[in-house]
């Protein structure tokens, strides 16, 4: 798996709420056609967002990276934010499945 992470300070947790959901709609239309497999974010209370995206092939990553500039500049011109961001390679990822073995008797 591929990943390509973005870390981005806000000044403040108004305006990462927002930012947030700026980025959930509009990466979220991408998943499909980016072949994304996982798309995380996660917002601080310090103002801080993290987004953690997971490809399958490199490929596929590049494509994310080369189609998604227009949407990081729209963010660029409509937000105040220090910005880094890394690609990389998971080399361990664990995540359990949420299920419930609950039973109910009526």
């Amino acid at each position: 798996m591929y990943a390509k992470v973005y870390n981005f300070k806000f000044p403040g947790l108004s305006e990462a709420k927002v930012a947030a959901t700026f980025c959930s709609e509009n990466l979220g239309k991408n998943i499909v056609p980016f072949n994304i497999r996982s798309l995380n974010i996660s917002i601080g209370k310090c103002g801080s967002i993290s987004i953690n995206l997971k490809f399958e092939t490199g490929d596929d990553l590049n494509k994310f990276e080369e189609n998604s500039k227009d949407f990081f500049q729209d963010l660029k011109k409509t937000f105040v934010f220090k910005q880094s961001d890394f690609s990389g390679i998971y080399v361990y990822n664990y995540e359990s499945e949420l299920t419930s073995t609950e039973l109910s008797l009526n």
